[in-house]
């Protein structure tokens, strides 16, 4: 099977191209206006595929279809906001060619567009999906299995790209496009529209028992989900879909250029792209993962009920996320399996179990989750189910809301430094021994619970909450004035507390003073143990323990 991709050698169309290697049956026409940039991906290329360079220019699609006849055309160019007075040259041209097309395309005009030529689509025996990425195809994907448990009424959704994903030139171009300007969307029930990248909100990725997103600004995007989804669900009133690029004071840029753009009438910001996309791709640090999240809320059996799906990925694996639809689309293909002729939106295009075949092997973790519910225990509101992968004796001693009790022995380190005696000294942490006798009360209060640890005659307490916020899924442990947000990760058994942000009084403070250590509760034999390590920059080691405990 022979596939053209024009822009082959972009993010989008590189990937997909990486994604198709094993298949030694695809040649793949790495299609676009730089001759040398095909030349150079295909010398770089390693697969099964067949891979060839091919200068192109989209005016003269005719002319290359009719001399390379390739089964299938991807156009993953963009930015098809920009288009022109005439956005449809490459379907039109697909059509008259009996050539089948999918594509990348992002915005909600091109993609609702499409269906316009569903009928020269099924006289020509082709299939013409448009908007194949996971806005819409994955989000769509997710609701349809909501579905089968609630009615759904409202749904708020967002991609958090890792800040390692590299964004094309094109998509920064249509984003500043249509920053400030109206996008339409669903609201109370009816058509609607608002502006883009001025509405924003903050919301948490986090996949119970792995280490959660950090708090993400997202803001209005423009997307195909915002007019395809509607039509698919009857009861829907409101959707809302949103971005959350990194860093965050660049994004807060961007929402200022947009709220300044729609309160003064100013011209488009798409002249700022090529800025933009040099500054995003330079300033490229934090954690290499990325995220997406889907919130339905609705009724279930008459009463109000809510889920939200959320995804996780880490390192290289998130980026190629928005290719594997098409990915799985051309799979298919090969295997024998077909889309129905004509032209629309690839919003039924694929299953949520299409994806997760995809997500297997790759370090893509999606699970859907409940609402907490009220006045469950702390570590049952964070961790959910992923609670129920721990060992009993863990379960034991968190699952719970009653005052416990528990005692053991342990053995305790303090840090040499100075600074790290006068903060241990001021928490009241034990002083260093070989072997100390040590009990823990674990007792309700305020929304929370206070763990008072005894180490011989030393004492010391902390408060522990679930977060809200900024702090949501993580769980918060207030030692006097100093607070810490700490991420709960299951990993072989163990349980990790993770430090992720800290405040002194309820004023953050900076993040690379944030202490650290490796710090898991684990079992060993029957017993419940503990390894605790706080250290801090420029101090050092401030105390460490580790021991095991005993109902008492």
């Amino acid at each position: 099977m022979k596939i053209l991709i024009i822009g082959g050698y972009g993010v989008f169309g590189g990937r997909l191209a990486e994604l198709l290697s094993d298949i030694d049956t695809l040649e793949i026409l790495v299609g676009g206006r730089s001759f040398e940039r095909a030349q150079e991906f295909c010398a770089a290329y390693r697969g099964a595929a067949v891979v060839r360079p091919l200068e192109m220019d989209r005016a003269r699609m005719a002319e290359i279809l009719a001399r390379e006849r390739p089964d299938l055309v991807v156009d993953a160019s963009g930015p098809f906001q920009h288009y022109g007075a005439k956005p449809y040259v490459v379907v039109e041209a697909c059509i008259d060619a009996g050539v089948n097309y999918l594509d990348f395309a992002d915005s909600s005009e091109f993609v609702h567009g499409i269906a316009a030529f569903d009928g020269r689509a099924r006289a020509a025996g082709v299939f013409v999906l448009s908007g194949v990425s996971s806005f819409p195809v994955l989000t769509a994907a997710v609701l349809r299995r909501i579905s089968q448990t609630m009615e759904i009424v409202s749904v708020t959704g967002g991609i958090a790209p890792s800040p390692y994903a590299g964004i094309g030139i094109n998509v920064m171009r249509a984003v500043l496009g249509y920053a400030g300007t109206p996008v339409k969307l669903f609201r109370n029930g009816a058509e609607s529209e608002a502006i883009a990248l001025v509405e924003t909100m903050r919301f948490t990725v986090a996949v119970p028992g792995r280490l959660p997103l950090r708090n993400t600004r997202f803001s209005l995007v423009d997307v195909p989900d915002l007019r395809e989804i509607p039509p698919e669900h009857p009861a829907l009133r409101d959707i809302w879909m949103g971005a959350g690029p990194v860093p965050e004071y660049l994004h807060h840029l961007l929402n200022l250029l947009a709220s300044t753009r729609a309160a003064f009438g100013l011209p488009s910001c798409a002249p700022f792209a090529g800025l933009f996309h040099r500054v995003m791709n330079m300033m490229r640090y934090g954690e290499h993962r990325g995220g997406m999240f889907v919130h339905a809320q609705g009724l279930r059996d008459g009463e109000p009920a809510e889920l939200t799906w959320n995804l996780v990925a880490e390192g290289d694996d998130g980026p190629y996320i928005p290719s594997m639809a098409i990915e799985a689309l051309v799979r298919k293909l090969v295997d024998g399996e077909r889309p129905a002729d004509g032209a629309r939106s690839a919003i039924r295009a694929l299953e949520l179990d299409d994806y997760e075949r995809l997500f297997e092997n790759r370090a893509i973790y999606a699970v859907f989750r409940e609402p907490a519910q009220p006045g469950a225990p702390p570590y049952r509101q964070v961790l959910g189910p992923a609670l129920d992968d721990l060992p009993a004796p863990i379960r034991a001693i968190h699952d719970t809301t009653r005052q416990r009790s528990w005692r053991g022995r342990a053995r305790v380190r303090r840090g040499s430094g100075l600074v790290a005696g006068i903060i241990g000294r001021l928490i009241g942490f034990p002083a260093a021994s070989d072997d100390v006798e040590v009990s823990v009360v674990m007792a309700p209060e305020r929304g929370g619970e206070r763990w008072t640890r005894r180490f011989g005659d030393r004492q010391f307490s902390s408060f522990q909450w679930p977060g809200a916020g900024k702090n949501e899924c993580l769980m918060m442990e207030r030692f006097g004035i100093v607070t810490v947000a700490l991420a709960l990760v299951v990993e072989d058994g163990r349980l990790h507390l993770v430090p992720r942000r800290w405040s002194c009084l309820g004023v953050p403070l900076p993040a690379f003073l944030l202490p650290r250590g490796n710090s898991f509760e684990t079992v060993r034999g029957d017993r419940f143990c503990f390894d605790v390590e706080i250290a801090a920059p420029l101090i050092g080691l401030i105390v460490a323990y580790d021991g095991m405990l005993e109902p008492d």
